[in-house]
């Protein structure tokens, strides 16, 4: 079914007023997120109260209803800005929202949608420090609790984006001793993280994306009831997380190519303002094609967005894209920082030019919501599994 999302003006009117936002409110905050390493209270209100959080929730349960295109571009136009403003809200209007919407009960939905739209902070739990991508490894283990029809958690989950802010945590644990075919020994748990028996550790420090916080969230004997069960049912879990994904890679897609806008905007800026031979370096053949060059990737990356959401929005399966448009972008948004360093030469390596940062916070993209390498596996997994199914 075709998911037409908020009216088109009206969220044209919404992305302009959000453009701004973002120049000149979000961005001269830069300086003190990066030095506090936190989000200043005052902007996180603000988030909240335009609706951040709750863009992807249905209007009805208190959210802003818009399709993937329409998230993709508020994602895309936030990560303009420090990546830790994207990061506070994207598990909320991303994965969490999406296992809610594709696996969740009725009472789930009437629970957690209001919630979440109204700014609590929800993060996910599926890397362990033994698995990641490898949940026939998962430890995290749910048994049902002998006194009653609800379930007992324990083990630990690693490199939890938001677990230190967050209210409500999506936990994968395994619910079958034994690896079940279509990893359906995996199932998905919704957590208040004010449960007894869940703590988290303290924030990892990290190569970059300041403002932003990771850390592993610890299980020990959680009871949580029956009505924590996403979707009331065991084995799904690990079906709900994947199609969850396919919208968590969308995001950092788009985050890669905003940010990647950013840093190029920056180098064009900075070729033009320093001059060595007595004119601007702009004015030199090499740096010009290091701008173009960048200036093209970014628009490859711009039309697979376009591309992987539209067709999202009229409900085809968009695993291989979203996964070719996470590894396209990420890896391109690399590319990029790396030319952007290399135009600002010798400042680019100081900690006081942006080009230094920008660097840095670009290098996660290419590893988190699933590593190039692991998507590029599933990529030619899922092409070899449709060659074999069409030549039988």
């Amino acid at each position: 079914m075709a998911d037409s999302g908020m009216d088109p003006e009206i969220f044209e009117q919404f992305i302009d007023q959000l453009e701004r936002y973002v120049r000149e409110r979000l961005i001269p905050a830069e300086k003190e997120v990066i030095e506090n390493d936190r989000i200043p209270d005052a902007i996180l209100q603000e988030m909240k109260d335009m609706g951040l959080f709750g863009l992807t929730v249905p209007e009805e349960f208190g959210g802003a209803g818009l399709n993937t295109s329409q998230y993709a571009q508020v994602v895309k136009t936030m990560a303009y800005a420090a990546p830790a403003y994207r990061s506070i809200f994207s598990i909320n209007v991303g994965m969490f929202n999406s296992a809610i919407k594709n696996g969740g009960t009725e009472a789930q939905k009437a629970e957690w949608w209001p919630r979440i739209a109204a700014g609590e902070i929800a993060c996910f739990g599926l890397t362990e420090p033994g698995s990641g991508s490898d949940s026939a490894a998962m430890q995290t283990s749910a048994r049902p609790d002998p006194d009653g029809n609800g379930w007992i958690l324990n083990g630990t989950k690693r490199y939890i984006t938001n677990a230190p802010h967050a209210s409500v945590g999506l936990i994968m644990a395994r619910t079958e001793k034994d690896n079940l075919p279509k990893n359906a020994h995996v199932s998905a748990f919704i957590v208040p993280m004010d449960t007894p028996g869940v703590s988290t550790g303290s924030p990892d420090k990290k190569m970059g994306q300041s403002g932003s916080h990771i850390s592993d969230v610890m299980l020990d004997d959680v009871h949580v009831s029956g009505e924590a069960l996403l979707g009331g049912e065991t084995g799904l879990g690990f079906i709900f997380a994947m199609k969850s994904l396919d919208n968590g890679r969308i995001s950092v897609g788009a985050a890669s190519t905003g940010y990647a806008r950013r840093a190029l905007d920056s180098a064009l800026r900075y070729a033009n303002e320093r001059k060595a031979f007595g004119e601007p370096i702009a004015n030199f053949q090499l740096i010009q094609q290091m701008l173009a060059e960048s200036e093209t990737e970014i628009y490859a990356a711009e039309c697979m967005m376009a591309d992987v959401t539209a067709r999202a929005d009229r409900g085809e399966n968009i695993l291989r894209k979203a996964a070719a448009f996470k590894v396209f972008a990420s890896e391109m948004c690399g590319r990029v920082v790396d030319r952007v360093v290399q135009i600002y030469g010798g400042a680019g390596y100081l900690a006081e030019y942006d080009a230094e940062r920008f660097f840095r916070d670009a290098r996660i993209y290419r590893i988190y919501e699933g590593t190039t390498q692991i998507l590029q596996l599933q990529i030619a997994k899922h092409m070899l599994r449709d060659w074999a199914a069409e030549h039988g």
